[in-house]
């Protein structure tokens, strides 16, 4: 009952197999990358380091 609310929009399930990988090249530094989502056209895509550069900074 709790921690799991199936198709509903909330948790994932628990267990829904390895995740899909998807091949990219970060839009700021070039290196080829792996990103567990389909990447969407007209938006950037960032490395692990990148990505921590372009994190909004916490507001507290």
């Amino acid at each position: 009952m709790y921690g799991n609310r199936g198709n509903s929009g909330g948790f994932r399930p628990r267990n829904d197999g390895p995740r899909e990988m998807s091949d990219v090249v970060c839009s700021d530094c070039g290196a080829k990358t792996q990103v567990p989502f389909k990447p969407t056209e007209g938006r950037p895509v960032y490395c692990r380091d990148c990505f921590q550069k372009h994190k909004p900074k916490d507001r507290f």
